[in-house]
């Protein structure tokens, strides 16, 4: 079974930006980014999943996804989408 909780990384591949967040409901989440309502993401769609990370508990996903914003690193985004089996 997998962990409730999941970080995912979203490519946008007209502007080559990535999205970072974390939800329990990741294909209602990516519904969401794509169809404009996410205020964080709203007029930037399409996006595809790169990248996903499982947690057991929300306070882990949400630290998992502040590590990787911290980093402020597109580098380091692009070595995890490379590792990745999304």
């Amino acid at each position: 079974m997998r962990s409730p909780f999941v970080v995912y990384i979203l490519h946008n591949k007209t502007s080559g930006r990535f999205y970072v967040g974390h939800t329990r409901n990741l294909s209602d989440r990516l519904k969401r980014h794509n169809a404009g309502r996410s205020l964080a993401t709203k007029g930037k769609s399409p996006f595809e999943l790169v990248h996903v990370e499982y947690y057991s508990t929300r306070a882990q996903a949400a630290e998992r996804e502040r590590e990787i914003k911290a980093r402020k690193s597109r580098h380091h985004i692009e070595q995890l989408v490379r590792t990745s089996r999304a």
